[in-house]
């Protein structure tokens, strides 16, 4: 993951729930494509088929509540979806989404759909590149940026264990 996120701005309310992420009746699959396929369609029966690789998600408050399902964000990772910017993430949400490598920013940013941001995730930046607004957000704490950066918990451990 790098540290420069720049993608489409897709905008949610408040309290998205993991059900409205990724409804229950999709969990059957272990297929990441069909799960991605059907991502946010509680909400937005196009954002599957429109979203783009580096899009970015930006919700209000809660975002995330329901159940602990680590489908939702992996769902919305393997569908694109680069960050997500949040006034507020449920806990359990929060964690599995640093846990596979997915970006979440807490910040109260005023944007609107399809324009572009660029965030920096060493500075603690984000700029709307339509109308070069910037915000500052807090910077993660290092142990949390070196598990983005390799590409969530796993991979994380994988490359910095000593297992022999």
């Amino acid at each position: 993951m790098n540290s420069i996120i720049e993608g489409k701005v897709w905008k949610f309310g408040d309290n998205i729930d993991t059900d409205i992420i990724i409804p229950g009746r999709y969990l059957r699959t272990f297929s990441l494509d069909d799960l991605a396929s059907h991502v946010m369609e509680g909400i937005s029966y196009d954002f599957a088929k429109e979203v783009k690789d580096g899009d970015i998600i930006v919700a209000g408050s809660n975002f995330g509540c329901g159940s602990s399902r680590e489908q939702a964000p992996t769902s919305l990772k393997h569908a694109g979806v680069s960050a997500i910017i949040a006034k507020s993430f449920a806990r359990i949400f929060y964690r599995n989404a640093i846990n596979i490598g997915l970006p979440v920013i807490i910040a109260d940013i005023k944007v609107n759909e399809r324009e572009k941001l660029k965030i920096d995730l060493n500075k603690g930046t984000i700029i709307n590149l339509n109308t070069n607004i910037s915000y500052e957000i807090q910077t993660f704490k290092p142990f949390m940026m070196d598990i983005l950066k390799n590409g969530g918990l796993v991979k994380h451990y994988l490359k910095t264990s000593k297992i022999e």
